[in-house]
């Protein structure tokens, strides 16, 4: 790794709350599958969704799953998944809030965006919408908390850095 890529701070699933979100989406996913098996069919158009809910729900804790074996590492080019994905760049980050009214994930905080930026999903990790980056979920507060303290420590930085250079 190079000495650009060093790390300042990364969040890793909480083993505990992972464990707890994967049984509730899987209990819910197998409970819809069996209530479909064991009911007798009185409507078929409810029963199909019910398959497509319970199958969605399997789905859903299979992502889940596989997101929550990466961590989120902010480096000095900004916010990356452990395997190298760039979830945001420093100079697309305009602000963060951790705050309690946020629209923000369980023990997380919200990045917003200079601009638009593609729809992506990891559950119980991250997510990034239109100018919104949302970084938490099943991760511990205090992991959270850390990054998204020096993230706005480094915004307000930067920005002292620009008036002061006007």
């Amino acid at each position: 790794m190079a000495e650009h890529d060093e790390i300042l701070a990364e969040v890793r699933a909480s083993p505990m709350r992972r464990g707890v979100g994967l049984l509730v989406i899987w209990c819910l996913g197998v409970l819809l599958l069996w209530l479909v098996l064991t009911r007798s069919p009185a409507n078929a158009g409810f029963q199909l969704l019910l398959i497509a809910i319970g199958l969605g729900a399997l789905w859903v804790g299979e992502l889940l799953r596989r997101a929550t074996t990466q961590a989120i590492e902010l480096t000095q080019e900004g916010l990356r998944t452990s395997d190298g994905e760039v979830i945001v760049p420093w100079d697309q980050i305009a602000s963060v809030d951790r705050g309690a009214f946020a629209f923000k994930p369980s023990n997380g905080f919200i990045l917003r965006l200079v601009s638009r930026a593609p729809l992506r999903w990891r559950p119980g990790l991250w997510w990034r919408w239109g100018r919104r980056v949302g970084v938490g979920g099943v991760t511990p507060g205090t992991q959270t908390k850390a990054m998204a303290d020096i993230i706005g420590l480094r915004l307000q930085s930067d920005r002292a850095a620009r008036q002061d250079s006007l």
